[in-house]
């Protein structure tokens, strides 16, 4: 099946109501695995953070990670759902490359917490509920890299490579009911529940929810049915997108791609698949295991979890503002739109604004800086705006010197400009590079002088009534004075010297 074997999207949805299902992987961010303590520092020599129990060796008996239970109930209850009083886990047995011990140990028909939702602004400010089936305890497997292919997946590869750091890192996946009732918008409702997800774990600090960095992964899970149908269709599923935009790329291109082999008599056939950046299409994996498939049985090895209620307790009333909630209070302080609101939470910025502003920035400061000069700065270099190496302490001085009047605008931008430079903090580059605004009047009233001579023609205009074009000579003043004068200070100085009211 190719892009040009699609149906067109319109006449999808014609004819099928599409059925979602999606089940989101976040790592934890636990110093250790979830049943051993190995470390679970990133980038560190392959197979360095290991033991005999990531490892799955003989007699190696796992113990569960205290943090990472926590982890899961706190997302449990920001989720709206039922924590459990009582579960435990179970082995998952299917042959897996990358996990030495050939299992996973997950949890499977009793989930640490379960009923849930979660509500999801979309674009247009409606709010769709989604309905969370469960958020289960499991742990991560190794990183395999296959090598000597073109793609750098297994077919094609002359070997593969096994990396156990991963191992055992812990998990929480978390699964939706079938989402109903989205119609054409389904792909949408997709993108903005990974995304509310997305803020709601950041907001918990229970993981960085990076999803470019694989720890936060979503499966998309899709179906059609005829319009008036009850029964659901077969489904794909598109293993690990890790980008919101992706999300919502693959729901679509499944949308398209079972309505097409549907509607030329084919049938769907119930398999993962594999998503792919450079074009948004997907290609078949495997065929899909159902539950009986995995052989589940409990784990042995571990006791159940059995949380006291006080600690639940304890635990919902510690969560934070959720960010939903929180986005709709900071949009009413900052006295910002709908709109505009969006553009900051797709950027990453809400947090750094909220920063700069503890800093001691104007809200509105605090967004222009981010949302402006940053922002380009981000888009041109291919970085989030938390990468580029400016802190929020380090915008609000700028907009400080802004304000107080030491800096311009165009000074500003160049005083940011040495920062992401590395040279240093914003007084520093300042003074390395001589860019406070020339305020001394002495020298502005000499620099004026001088425009007016060399613009006489410019200058009568000015005497006769046209005002506007004091703009000629403000710019011979600042082309003079390298940027560095005070723009509004330097045209109320020609008007004096020229006579004329402003």
């Amino acid at each position: 099946m190719t892009v040009i074997d699609l149906e067109s999207y319109e006449d999808a949805l014609a004819t099928y109501d599409p059925v979602m299902g999606l089940e989101v992987h976040v790592e934890l961010g636990t110093k250790t695995k979830m049943f051993c303590g190995c470390s679970t520092e990133l980038k560190q020599d392959a197979n360095s953070q290991t033991c005999p129990v990531c490892l799955g060796l003989p007699g190696a008996l796992p113990v569960v990670n205290e943090v990472g239970v926590e982890s899961a109930i706190k997302i449990g209850l920001a989720l709206n759902c039922e924590i459990a009083e009582w579960c435990r886990f179970a082995r998952k047995n299917y042959f897996y490359p990358d996990m030495p011990k050939n299992f996973q140990t997950s949890q499977y028909d009793e989930p640490i917490a379960f009923d849930g939702y979660l509500d999801v602004q979309l674009e247009d400010g409606e709010i769709f509920r989604v309905q969370i089936e469960r958020a289960h305890m499991e742990e991560d497997t190794g990183k395999s890299t296959h090598v000597g292919g073109a793609t750098g997946r297994i077919h094609g590869a002359s070997h593969s490579l096994l990396d156990y750091n991963r191992a055992g890192i812990p998990l929480i996946e978390i699964v939706t009911k079938p989402i109903e009732g989205a119609g054409a918008r389904a792909p949408e409702v997709a993108k903005a529940y990974v995304a509310e997800l997305r803020e709601l774990i950041k907001a918990l600090g229970v993981s960085e929810a990076r999803m470019e960095m694989g720890q936060m992964r979503c499966d998309v899970n899709l179906s059609l049915r005829p319009h008036g149908r009850e029964e659901f269709g077969t489904r794909s599923e598109t293993k690990n997108v890790n980008s919101l935009r992706s999300v919502e790329r693959a729901a679509r291109f499944e949308i398209q791609r079972h309505a097409a082999v549907l509607n030329s008599g084919g049938t769907i056939v119930q398999e993962t698949r594999h998503f792919h950046e450079e074009d948004g299409s997907t290609t078949a994996g495997r065929i899909k295991d159902n539950a009986e498939d995995y052989r589940y049985f409990p784990e042995p090895d571990l006791v159940p979890v059995a949380p006291a209620r006080e600690w639940v307790e304890e635990l919902r009333k510690g969560l934070p503002e959720l960010p939903r909630l929180r986005r709709a209070r900071l949009k009413e302080e900052w006295g910002v739109s709908e709109h505009d609101m969006q553009s900051i939470l797709n950027a990453g910025a809400v947090d750094l604004i909220v920063a700069t502003t503890e800093a001691g920035a104007p809200s509105d400061q605090a967004r222009k800086w981010w949302m402006g000069e940053l922002a380009r700065n981000a888009n041109e270099t291919g970085r989030s705006l938390d990468e580029l190496g400016v802190t929020p302490a380090q915008v609000a001085r700028v907009a400080e010197l802004v304000l107080s009047g030491d800096l311009n605008d165009k000074l500003a931008r160049q005083v940011l400009e040495g920062v992401l430079a590395g040279e240093g903090d914003p007084d520093t580059v300042v003074e390395k590079r001589g860019l406070k605004v020339v305020s001394d009047e002495g020298a502005l009233s000499t620099a004026v002088d001088e425009a007016i001579a060399g613009n006489a023609a410019i200058a009568d205009k000015i005497r006769g009534g046209k005002v506007a074009a004091a703009g000629a000579l403000v710019g011979a003043v600042m082309k003079a004075t390298r940027g560095q004068a005070d723009a509004a200070r330097v045209r109320e100085l020609i008007l004096e010297k020229l006579g004329v009211e402003g």
